[in-house]
């Protein structure tokens, strides 16, 4: 079977892109390896009428809504290669054989490259966190860092001080100047230039900081911005535009969600920069209804089912 669409990646892009497709009576099928980028993170917060819940239940809840349509496929699986077939797209799936579709949404999500400090990553996701929309109540009013990752974070910890007393901490890179320097200064944020050690606290607390000095600098939490990658080389193989952003590369498309390749559209934080749940939603949104309307009036392509 050939579907109208094939949704790789089932988080808030991939299943927000499916539902609309399922909506207007096409077939879709979905494949999804189970491991969103949120997964770390006990509540998702800001989310329109789901602020506090929790992720694994927003998505479980949405895959069973989507499955509900007649036309739908989901295959728990990975997506590892890809290749043109008879006017459409074949995808190979790790477990063995192939899934056919008219066109694609790339929504496969990335992954966050962490510094390499002992007591980070078990807290990544609890007390050390990226978006302070996302969480940044919830520590508000308490003693709060930025790791320093990139020029990028003086602006971080600049914003990151109206949720509380802000320590820029330089982790032994070059103390800001100029602009940055003043903005910092007019925030009130203090700078740590002193490289870290280790992070601690008891169960997912965080507590304080372990600089080289031998210092322990109390702490509620720690945000930083740090690098990410692609989860999947499809985009890549297929030949479409990656551009480098503030994070790592992120997939090109226009205003449709459609990528440099046609009839392949892309969505959440492959294709765009900064992150947010709502933000991934929506562009999966863009690109569902994107991808039926081009199903209605593109012309047919000779030998398309």
């Amino acid at each position: 079977m050939k579907y109208d669409a094939v949704v790789i990646g089932g988080s808030y892009a991939g299943l927000s892109a499916a539902i609309q497709i399922a909506r207007a009576r096409r077939s879709v099928c979905i494949i999804d390896t189970a491991s969103p980028r949120n997964r770390f993170a006990s509540a998702s917060h800001g989310f329109f009428g789901q602020d506090g819940a929790a992720p694994a239940a927003m998505i479980a809840g949405a895959k069973a809504q989507v499955e509900a349509y007649p036309g739908v496929r989901m295959i728990a699986d990975a997506a590892t290669d890809i290749g043109g077939v008879d006017g459409g797209f074949e995808v190979t799936l790790a477990g063995g054989g192939t899934v056919a579709g008219r066109k694609l949404v790339l929504a496969f999500g990335i992954s966050d490259v962490l510094p390499d400090i002992p007591g980070l990553a078990e807290r990544w996701g609890d007390t050390v966190l990226h978006c302070p929309y996302c969480h940044g109540y919830e520590h508000g009013c308490g003693k709060l860092g930025v790791l320093w990752t990139a020029p990028l974070s003086a602006h971080q910890a600049a914003l990151i001080a109206d949720w509380g007393a802000t320590t820029l901490y330089l982790d032994g890179n070059a103390m800001p100047e100029g602009d940055a320097r003043m903005l910092l200064d007019r925030r009130g944020v203090t700078i740590e230039p002193a490289s870290i050690r280790s992070l601690h606290g008891e169960d997912g607390a965080l507590t304080s900081l372990l600089v080289d000095d031998g210092r322990a600098a109390e702490i509620d939490a720690l945000f930083l911005a740090p690098r990410s990658r692609l989860n999947s080389p499809i985009a890549e193989r297929l030949g479409c535009a990656l551009d480098e952003g503030p994070f790592g590369l992120v997939v090109r498309t226009d205003a449709a969600k459609l990528t440099t390749v046609a009839g392949v559209y892309a969505a959440g934080d492959i294709a765009r920069a900064p992150h947010n749940a709502s933000w991934a939603a929506a562009d999966g949104v863009t690109a569902g209804i994107s991808l039926h309307q081009s199903l209605v009036f593109e012309p047919p392509v000779t030998g398309q089912s």
